[in-house]
């Protein structure tokens, strides 16, 4: 695929690598009989050939194709695909099992591809949106920080950058206190029409985007009105409360799904015995119930800050110049004026969901933990 892509046809750089790792194969099987040397010939030949078409890039790559190749043929040929499977299954479902798993990593890696192409541009020392022959050659000079330099001295940057910190945050805890209460409230089974409700919801997480900033404009539109005529409030001030209004209602669904989730293995008795005990609604709920579904409103809380943080399209809408957020400024440095700083913006992002999304998932895991549906 890599040597097909360079030359212009990937099919026959697919086809040709099919026909050669077949030989090698037959090769290492009929005629050498050797794995270890098997494997060796093959690292070190597939190395050596990236190496000289196309430098130490094309060496590394050799080396990870050489090191799959040589692993793959024995692994296949010895029949060590059944080793960790059921000995009563069919080939056509150890077939199905490694191609569901196959197809799993093709989407993985098409997904992730864009954003590891990303991450070593942001750190290019030309205004480039491509990699320069320096850093191909992982030349010391084709690298630099200047990018993110440019970040965190420019005031159009960081200025978005404030907003962003400000509109996250604030959308994000009107989105964990409502989105909580109702998950708690739509967990009741004496309420009615609460699947009714639970969908309308969670319809900002089904609707197109679009539709729903559209929507808000014109909702938005008429408390901005409100707001400054009637109440002499701040125009800016009020544009501040439209965007964080309208970014609170994405983030709800995501608080509701998760506490919901938290919920469903919740024993109710814990509530009825604390009411016997003499406690209040008020603190049965702090004292009992937030500690167990604590957990799932962080998740909540995380995910909705980062729909807050990321979101560009209801903020084109709703918001003024005034409230630029991060993703807004690159939008426009993709349209007006094509900034590499964005690639060093982009980067900064990834690595914050990053963050967010594994403790995300270390919370999640607690929570299970907590509920009995995993070994401590």
């Amino acid at each position: 695929m890599f040597v097909g892509a360079g030359q212009g046809n990937v099919l026959l750089g697919i086809l040709l690598g099919a026909v050669l790792m077949a030989g090698l194969a037959w090769v290492y099987i009929a005629v050498l009989d050797n794995e270890r040397v098997a494997r060796w010939i093959t690292i070190l030949g597939l190395t050596a050939a990236g190496y000289f078409f196309a430098g130490f890039t094309g060496l590394v790559i050799g080396l990870l194709v050489g090191w799959f190749f040589a692993f793959f043929i024995f692994w296949l040929y010895e029949g060590r695909y059944r080793q960790k499977l059921l000995p009563y299954l069919t080939g056509r479902q150890v077939f199905g099992h490694y191609l569901f798993r196959v197809v799993c990593g093709a989407i993985f890696v098409f997904l992730i591809t864009p954003i590891l192409v990303v991450l070593p541009l942001s750190f290019n020392a030309q205004d480039f949106f491509t990699f320069t022959p320096e850093m191909l050659r992982l030349d010391p000079e084709g690298y630099s920080l200047k990018h993110y330099e440019d970040f965190f001295t420019n005031n159009e940057w960081q200025r978005s950058f404030k907003n962003s910190l400000i509109i996250a945050p604030i959308a994000t805890v009107i989105s964990v206190s409502l989105g909580t209460l109702a998950a708690i409230g739509l967990s009741q089974s004496h309420v009615p029409g609460r699947r009714a409700i639970m969908g309308i919801l969670i319809s900002p997480m089904i609707v197109p985007l679009i539709i729903s900033a559209t929507g808000m404009f014109f909702f938005y539109s008429d408390i901005g009105r409100f707001l400054e005529g009637t109440l002499g409030m701040d125009k800016n001030f009020v544009g501040y409360v439209k965007v964080i209004l309208a970014h609170a209602v994405l983030g709800i669904p995501f608080v509701i799904i998760t506490v919901t989730a938290t919920l469903v293995g919740f024993d109710q008795s814990l509530t009825r015995a604390a009411a016997n005990m003499g406690a209040g609604p008020v603190r049965t709920f702090f004292k009992i119930q937030m500690p167990l579904i604590l957990p799932g409103v962080i998740s909540g809380g995380l995910f909705a800050f980062i729909t807050s943080f990321d979101e560009v399209v209801v903020v084109l809408f709703v918001g003024s110049a005034s409230q630029k957020t991060l993703p807004w400024q690159m939008f426009t440095g993709l349209r007006e004026q094509i900034s590499p700083t964005i690639l060093a913006v982009a980067t900064i992002l990834v690595v914050i969901s990053i963050a967010l999304l594994t403790t995300v998932e270390l919370l999640r895991r607690r929570s299970e933990r907590l509920r009995g549906l995993s070994p401590a």
